[in-house]
């Protein structure tokens, strides 16, 4: 049986398969990036669950956390890492960008061919 603790690293695995099989099974360039973007989604999640400790609080030191780090004592609250959070922020926005810049190729590439599907594009690069 799942273990409810981990029900995030399945979903993490669904999305990845998920995203994985779009991009390899699809010929339409616009449901490539769909599943591109869901694969992303996947990543995202699990490294914004690797940050985080059931029971931790937000790493912010207090007087006497403080003065235990001094005394050479381990301290008494458990801290989430924020790092993770911090790094999948910029991640997110940069594949927001990805995903603008994807679909402004897609928009020019049915300009120049008339159509989005890939096996469209090939066969008409392929005419002389």
């Amino acid at each position: 049986m799942i273990e409810l603790g981990l029900i995030n690293y399945w979903l993490v695995i669904v999305l990845l398969v998920t995203g994985l099989y779009v991009v390899m099974a699809r010929q339409n360039l616009v449901k490539k990036i769909i599943g591109l973007s869901i694969f992303q989604s996947a990543v995202i999640i699990f490294f914004v669950s690797l940050g985080k400790i059931r029971g931790g609080t937000a790493p912010i030191y207090t007087a006497e956390d403080l003065q235990r780090l001094a005394d050479g004592q381990p301290l008494a609250t458990v801290y989430s890492n924020p790092v993770p959070h911090v790094l999948m922020l910029t991640a997110i926005v940069v594949g927001i960008a990805t995903v603008a810049l994807a679909l402004a190729l897609v928009a020019r590439i049915h300009e120049a061919y008339g159509s989005i599907e890939e096996l469209d594009i090939i066969r008409r690069e392929d005419v002389p």
